[in-house]
């Protein structure tokens, strides 16, 4: 018999329960996730087009699945989503391997994103944070020292209570069991910060574009009030189950 061979009838196998039930749990997840934390991803994507315009950067970190997402995000914004527009300032701490290793080898493991926080984080910055548990060590000292210097924290988590979700400004929280759902409903939120992101943007360029047109004045006037913004943004307490 082929090993490659499936049947194609009688009973599901062992292994086609786990993919449904895999599937159940992830679409399970999509759905809390979109009904409890869509106005929050609204609201991160329009700060974004506030913040990065004006000059701030994106900055964000995970371990493993978790810092390939992070990356996901960062190139989002540095290339493109969907549409063209111009690119911004993001980082993904986690690929400096040379400052990740160097400063491992010197300061431990806990240090890797902290230290590189201090150096290139900036009041009115933004650092984005994933974790499936939410208790990393490296990620909790990265959002201490991020506060402290004045650097929006946002997180992407698996279950709430946990103390990434605690020390954050923001979080979002995801409610699954597994790792792996966690992980993929994170993904779905990158795109959907990024889907939030251009539609503000490309809004706020058409207010852009008639002030443009009142000349030099308004041009600066409308530049000086998207720094204004950046430094009126209010530090929330959001918490999503």
């Amino acid at each position: 018999m082929n090993p490659y061979s499936y049947p194609s009838s009688g009973p599901p196998s062992p292994s086609g329960e786990g993919v449904r039930d895999h599937c159940s749990a992830l679409h399970t997840a999509l759905e809390r996730m979109c009904r409890d934390g869509g106005d929050l991803l609204e609201r991160w994507g329009a700060a974004l087009a506030v913040v990065l315009p004006a000059g701030s950067r994106l900055l964000a970190a995970g371990n493993g699945g978790s810092a390939a997402q992070a990356q996901h995000l960062t190139a989002e914004l540095v290339g493109r989503y969907r549409r063209e527009r111009p690119p911004f300032s993001a980082i993904a701490l986690h690929a400096e391997t040379s400052s990740v290793t160097a400063i491992g080898n010197d300061y431990g493991y806990d240090e890797v994103f902290a230290r590189q926080v201090a150096a290139h984080g900036r009041a009115g910055d933004v650092l984005v944070l994933l974790s499936t548990s939410g208790r990393s060590g490296n990620l909790l000292s990265a959002a201490t020292t991020a506060r402290a210097r004045g650097v929006r924290v946002w997180a992407l988590t698996g279950r709430s209570p946990n103390p990434l979700a605690e020390v954050a400004d923001e979080a979002l929280c995801i409610d699954a069991a597994s790792t792996a759902t966690v992980q993929e409903a994170h993904l779905v939120a990158v795109h959907l910060l990024c889907e939030a992101f251009d539609t503000a943007l490309e809004r706020a360029g058409g207010a852009a574009g008639k002030a443009g047109a009142a000349g030099a004045g308004g041009a600066a006037l409308a530049a000086g009030a998207a720094v204004a913004a950046v430094r009126a943004l209010p530090v929330l307490d959001g918490r999503t189950p």
